[in-house]
């Protein structure tokens, strides 16, 4: 079967991304772009990116998780230790971020280091999740083969009655990881396919170094 898709075709104006609007810093200007993106009213799961690594298997693999938290310092999200994505990052903490926000037609892309956060910010984010949410991480050996989806519904019934009215502790391989970025692009849709894109990429002394790049 041949799905041809070669007519497939957008025409990107909305905005455009110039040397003269930009800020010293990319994490200012992707607060800027996500809190545009997060007006647009149609805009779904604006924190929604994937999340690349690479594999025991020598693979690389991506997956779409929710960004919780940026700060200058970083990129944090939460999943469980001994997942895939998990293992990989204990094996090579060199990551991939990336966002694509259809509504702005604008593309984030951010590479760094993967580490674990303190367990006290594991603690917070774990206790303000729902109740069922707290559940589900116990109940799932995230990644592994399981028999059947009888097998998890009969594990989180059980934890249901033995948490009811409780508070679920955190278990000690589920908790959270900052991504310190070493270099963000920004590309931002253009007509023609002329796309802006700036790359920002850090300095020894922290500072961040801004150069455009051909589309």
């Amino acid at each position: 079967m041949d799905n041809d898709l070669s007519n497939y075709r957008r025409v990107y104006e909305k905005s455009e991304l110039t040397e003269e609007n930009l800020p010293e810093d990319p994490i200012t200007l992707f607060r800027n772009w996500f809190i545009e993106t997060e007006a647009y009213g149609s805009a779904s799961e604006v924190n929604a990116m994937t999340v690349a690594t690479i594999g025991l298997d020598g693979y690389p693999k991506s997956r779409v998780v929710l960004l919780k938290q940026f700060t200058y310092e970083g990129f944090i999200f939460y999943t469980n230790y001994n997942s895939e994505k998990g293992r990989a990052i204990a094996a090579n903490p060199n990551v991939c971020l990336s966002f694509f926000w259809y509504e702005t037609e604008r593309q984030v892309i951010i590479k760094g280091k993967a580490e674990k956060v303190t367990e006290n910010n594991s603690d917070g984010y774990f206790e303000s999740r729902p109740h069922g949410s707290q559940l589900g991480a116990v109940v799932s050996p995230q990644s592994e083969v399981i028999p059947s989806r009888q097998y998890l519904n009969e594990k989180l019934a059980q934890l249901e009655n033995e948490y009811e009215g409780k508070e679920v502790p955190r278990p000690a391989h589920w908790g959270g990881y900052i991504v310190k970025p070493v270099e963000m692009e920004f590309w931002q849709g253009r007509p023609n396919r002329l796309h802006d894109r700036i790359r920002y990429t850090v300095n020894e002394d922290l500072s961040w170094k801004a150069e455009r790049l051909a589309p």
